[in-house]
């Protein structure tokens, strides 16, 4: 079919050149022939050789012989003639040129003539094929539309696509060209010619048979099979599982990144070395001033050993620490002295008093003493900033800060010899510095870095007051004696070896549970309780009264009015309030002085 539409026949004339019958071969197609068929003739094997064309018997007999060569000449016009429709003819029958009636079949032999053609529709008078009109291959349907009575269109026909041979079943070389149709000369008689020989196929690999659109096609593996589901269950799976891996992978690389800081060698980020001053009044600018003059004390000797810190007092080497951090070797023993660079050297007792708890001790052949100045003990007050520094449990330089937690607190430390000689009454400054064992001998500075006191004792949680006796670490109360009494104890321990106590010559009764403190009914060894020719009986006092205030200030027991009257020196004068037989006297009177051990 061609464009859609049914295909005529369409018999031209046709001019071939036959070969002579030879009994060695079949005879050759002839060069050219030219017919339209509705379908392609199928192609007859190269091996089978084509029938040679025998005569047929035609009034027409000054035709020329199909094997002599004919030279071209130009076909008539053929003048189409129209169709009158009438009855329908069965379409002529295609004869095979193997089997046409006018060629004799291939075994039959040269001597039987061949049957003459026989003329299905014999009319008044044969028609020249060239004036015959086309005939369909289908009758004619009435109700084809549109218009009637002729065939209707027609959908265009797939382009066919034929199987492509690989590429070593290509045939090489250039593909041969059929040759244009020759016309036959009129007159000639109409016999079909044989279709065009095919070529040999290539040499190689065999190809397949030609595609066949309307044939049955090979069935591919899976065709005509419904489609398969898509397995949506194992990819979610897949995903998840690959979620997984590389959250994990993600995460053990985030997490080495997180604490290693990276992949590559760490190198923390620094700010160069600078010399960066500090304020004098700080922490720092403070402890950068007092340390080169603190020293570490190690004692040892009577069976016992003990650590304590002292302050450098001139540049003679004169060192001033606690009475009971040396007491050790107070008969016999061995002192050394740590300098805060490190140095050490061996120091003597010079002197020492138990009633104020301060002792004096020498190094010889050190050079490069720096004194530490030393501050008002009165001009301080409750809140001022101060900085302690010493040697707790043996760790040297050691700096703490605090404050002035309050003034004037009388308290009593030692007496563990029983008979009250070792007894200390320290009208003490408390801070809330941190002070604990081995602090005791350090200096208590000021803002200015200037000695205010002695760190002498603390306020354990067990109730103990001797930072040497074992007591627990510090709670935030402890005690400094006042730098004006150290000054002048350590004054008259440098000059004397000996240190002077006022006295105002009075014997108390330290079993009075009554606020004050009484003046006892008789005194040691059944001496009189007020000293004769003393301070108190010059001013009048009696056995029994009871002084309640000190220069206006309360006292509450003995021990208090002992720590009241020893932070001042022998000759001041001070007015005591007595209360006799229920009526106050206030009495004014001059310190004595005693020597102290």
């Amino acid at each position: 079919m061609k464009n859609g539409k049914p295909t005529w026949w369409s018999r031209t004339s046709t001019t071939g050149t036959g070969t002579a019958d030879t009994p060695d071969g079949p005879p050759e197609p002839a060069d050219d022939a030219d017919f339209t068929l509705a379908a392609p003739a199928a192609p007859e094997p190269a091996s089978v050789p084509a029938p040679a064309p025998t005569p047929v018997s035609d009034p027409a007999a000054d035709a020329p012989a199909a094997s002599e060569p004919t030279p071209p000449q130009a076909p008539a016009p053929v003048v189409p003639e129209p169709v009158v429709p009438a009855e329908p003819v069965a379409p002529e029958p295609v004869v095979p040129a193997a089997q046409a009636t006018d060629a004799p079949a291939a075994e039959a032999p040269e001597s039987v003539p061949a049957a003459p053609v026989a003329h299905p529709d014999p009319g008044p008078a044969p028609v020249p094929p060239q004036q015959q009109a086309p005939q369909p291959l289908h009758a004619p349907d009435p109700y084809a539309t549109p218009p009637y009575g002729e065939p209707g269109p027609w959908a265009p026909a797939p382009p066919v696509q034929r199987p492509v041979p690989p590429a070593a079943a290509m045939p090489q070389g250039p593909v041969p060209v059929p040759a244009p149709p020759v016309p036959a000369p009129p007159g000639a008689v109409h016999a079909p010619a044989p279709g065009p020989v095919p070529p040999a196929p290539p040499a190689g690999p065999p190809v397949g048979p030609a595609y066949d659109p309307w044939g049955a096609q090979p069935v591919l593996p899976g065709a005509g099979m419904p489609p398969r589901k898509p397995r949506r269950g194992l990819a979610l799976v897949g995903a998840l599982a690959f979620a997984l891996v590389t959250g994990v992978i993600g995460g053990g690389v985030g997490a080495y990144v997180e604490r290693h800081g990276g992949i590559s060698a760490i190198e923390l980020p620094q700010s160069d070395a600078k010399d960066i001053g500090r304020a004098p009044d700080s922490v720092a600018g403070i402890a950068a001033t007092a340390l080169p003059s603190v020293v570490t004390i190690h004692v040892s000797g009577g069976g016992s050993a003990g650590t304590g810190t002292g302050f450098v007092l001139d540049t003679r080497g004169h060192i001033l620490t606690n009475n009971h951090v040396v007491d050790a070797a107070a008969s016999s023993g061995e002192i050394s002295v740590t300098f805060s660079n490190g140095e050490s050297a061996r120091a003597k007792l010079i002197g020492r008093d138990t009633g104020y708890d301060l002792a004096v001790i020498k190094v010889s052949g050190v050079s490069g003493l720096k004194p530490l100045a030393l501050g008002n003990s009165d001009d301080v007050r409750v809140g001022d900033p101060v900085v302690a520094i010493g040697a707790p449990f043996d760790l040297s330089n050691t700096v703490t800060s605090g404050i002035i937690s309050a003034k004037e607190r009388p308290i009593t430390a030692g007496g563990e010899k029983g008979d009250g000689s070792d007894v200390s009454y320290v009208d003490a400054l408390q801070t809330d510095a941190p002070i604990n064992p081995g602090n005791s001998g350090g200096p208590l500075v000021d803002s200015a870095a200037r000695v205010i006191g002695i760190n002498s004792a603390i306020r354990a949680a067990g109730g103990g007051a001797d930072p040497e006796g074992g007591q627990s670490g510090s709670i935030g109360l402890g005690f400094a004696i006042p730098i004006n009494q150290g000054k002048r104890v350590a004054e008259e321990l440098i000059n004397t070896g000996k240190a002077t106590h006022p006295v105002i010559g009075v014997s108390l009764d330290m079993r009075y549970t009554g606020d004050g403190a009484r003046v006892g009914a008789k005194g040691a060894g059944s001496a009189p309780s007020v000293t004769p020719d003393g301070p108190a009986d010059k001013a009048g006092f009696r056995p029994g009264d009871v002084i309640t205030k000190v220069d206006g200030q309360r006292v509450h027991s003995g021990e208090e009015l002992i720590v009241k009257i020893r932070a001042h020196r022998p000759g001041d004068t001070l007015k005591l309030t007595v209360t006799r037989d229920g009526k106050e006297q206030t009495k004014t009177l001059t310190l004595g002085s005693s020597t102290g051990a």
